[in-house]
């Protein structure tokens, strides 16, 4: 069992790395559902020794893209290969709900060596079976997934038969609303290979300033009681 941390601050890589986390996903403004970070994050969060997987999405929104955005984000893939990120994170999906084939196989391409894992643009699909099998057949690493519903409680059902579908073939790795008086039957009714969760509190940053923005920020102590719940001990342990 492994746990990922959804990573998008400072704080956040560093915390991860304090509480020796498996891996992050790198990304920014979470307030709208995560986009891609800047080259300077992606290098400080490699830099610190952490296994990094950076979200590749240029924009928040659906995941059915024009080409110009396949374009910019097949740029960002390349750039984190050049610095040596571990894998990518990325979706897409076309207008009649199934995974966009072409650009997933030039993501592998561009990708290289790196693992790449599909996210929860997945719970945008028609057909989950249908889905899971196409990236089992592509080498993808593992799908990020609430099991086809808004968050991974609800989605249970789904996200045990996913792994029962998957054997072993991809990993399934549950995330969207994960806390610490879930986690725990999350993991033992889905039987999944990783919980993925950002452990964030909203609050109302420099309050004092002209500038002060609502934000999610790395709650430390949130953090901690969801490890706790989950019973496990971050060396793969439950």
């Amino acid at each position: 069992m492994k746990v990922e941390l959804c990573a998008a601050s400072i704080e956040a890589v560093k915390l991860a790395r304090e509480l020796g986390f498996n891996r992050i996903e790198l990304c920014q403004n979470l307030e709208q559902g995560g986009i891609t970070p800047s080259l300077g994050m992606i290098e400080y969060a490699i830099a610190h020794g952490i296994e990094t997987h950076v979200l590749i999405r240029h924009r928040p929104g659906n995941f059915i893209y024009a080409q110009d955005e396949l374009e910019v984000m097949l740029r960002d893939i390349q750039i984190c290969r050049e610095s040596g990120a571990s894998g990518v994170v990325i979706g897409a999906i076309n207008t009649v709900g199934e995974i966009d084939r072409f650009f997933l196989n030039r993501v592998k391409k561009k990708a290289g060596s790196m693992q790449v894992t599909f996210h929860r643009a997945f719970d945008d699909t028609l057909d989950w079976k249908r889905s899971l099998e196409w990236l089992i057949e592509h080498e993808v690493t593992r799908v990020l997934s609430s099991g086809m519903a808004s968050k991974a409680e609800t989605g249970i059902p789904i996200l045990s038969s996913m792994t029962d579908f998957a054997q072993g073939r991809i990993e399934i790795m549950a995330g969207g609303g994960i806390n610490a008086a879930n986690v725990a039957k999350i993991i033992s009714e889905t039987r999944c290979d990783a919980v993925h969760f950002s452990g964030t509190s909203k609050v109302q940053l420099d309050e004092e300033s002209l500038f002060s923005e609502p934000v999610l920020k790395i709650d430390v102590k949130k953090v901690k009681r969801i490890l706790e719940a989950s019973g496990i001990d971050l060396n793969g342990e439950y």
